[in-house]
């Protein structure tokens, strides 16, 4: 029986709407960052009930990263997006939930999996942002499972640790640039933080930053290619700073890496106070987007060779393939353990 005053915690939850002509490109394909948007609320939604299960201050679950997420599966206009979320580990003050996106075409039936995505929480209470809840345990199948989960938290907290030492400045794009050259797609977008894009507390909303990444990535891909684009996979997405209501966002995109059928964009995004201008500008998220072209039958099409300029842009491609490689490999072992 539960004590007074708490909840009966429930690790799961589904989301399910369809998709509008306004959530797709000109050619019907659903923009990625739309589908990052519906991943986030259902991720938001399951670690808010469950950190608020006990009694304390009421709080809310803070997205802080997005492990690398794969898009699986292209998603069209009409079809009806189903979207999954579990709590899968649970340490003192932060949580993993791992979602799942099904794609349905009601007229046939037939269902596909598009995405599947872990992301992690940290409870804020909502007295004061500042100060970090303690999450309630989950309880789990396994002593394995729990050991699994516990080497996911400890790889992920030392890798957001070391995105957090190397952070990379938005380069200002050079004057008249030549086509296919990082200048050339380079693209940058300014967005106020109003009421609509932010929580109860007047922070934002990560699906909603991850949202004009993926658009500002969008652009940066297709001005590259001059083709039909699509977002293939978003490496880990840190999320640094929190984003206040009234902040004036700097969303800029650029290529980092071209292989045959895929391109890399980094996407940065600083955050500038209107009104506490004391505090200055400074970086909030960043992440890697990798997107592919495609023709006219959705079938992927070869990507314009990169054009290098200089010793920091040949620095970022050898960065950018070294990940290309490592990400290539774990897919095939994926694949291979799979058979």
């Amino acid at each position: 029986m539960s004590s007074p005053g708490m909840r009966e915690a429930s690790s799961h939850l589904q989301l399910c709407r369809i998709m509008l002509p306004d959530d797709a490109n000109i050619m019907g394909n659903v923009h990625g960052g739309i589908i990052l948007k519906m991943i986030e609320e259902a991720g938001s939604i399951v670690g808010t009930r469950h950190c608020n299960t006990q009694n304390g201050d009421r709080c809310l679950a803070a997205l802080v990263r997005v492990e690398k997420t794969e898009f699986l599966s292209p998603v069209f206009i009409g079809e009806v997006v189903h979207v999954s979320a579990e709590i899968t580990y649970t340490s003192k003050h932060s949580l993993e939930v791992q979602v799942k996106v099904i794609a349905e075409n009601i007229l046939t039936g037939a269902k596909k999996l598009a995405n599947k995505a872990a992301l992690w929480y940290v409870p804020c209470s909502l007295q004061n942002v500042d100060k970090i809840m303690e999450v309630p345990p989950i309880k789990y199948v396994s002593a394995e499972q729990e050991e699994e989960g516990r080497k996911r938290y400890e790889a992920q907290k030392i890798e957001r640790l070391e995105t957090k030492a190397r952070v990379e400045e938005a380069m200002p794009a050079r004057p008249n640039p030549e086509r296919y050259t990082v200048g050339f797609s380079q693209s940058t977008l300014i967005h106020l933080v109003g009421p609509s894009d932010c929580t109860r507390d007047d922070f934002v909303y990560g699906g909603v930053a991850m949202k004009l990444m993926d658009e500002v990535a969008g652009i940066v891909a297709a001005r590259h290619c001059n083709t039909n684009i699509v977002t293939a996979s978003v490496d880990a997405i840190n999320f640094h700073r929190k984003i206040r209501k009234g902040c004036v966002l700097t969303v800029t995109g650029r290529l980092t890496f071209v292989s045959n059928r895929s391109m890399e964009i980094e996407v940065l995004v600083d955050a500038d106070p209107l009104v506490e201008k004391e505090k200055g500008k400074y970086r909030a998220i960043s992440a890697f987007f990798t997107f592919i072209s495609l023709d006219k039958e959705n079938k992927p099409l070869n990507v314009p060779p990169l054009k290098i300029e200089g010793e920091y842009e040949q620095r970022r491609f050898e960065e950018g393939k070294s990940r290309y490689l490592q990400n290539k490999a774990k897919r095939l072992a994926e694949k291979e353990r799979q058979q």
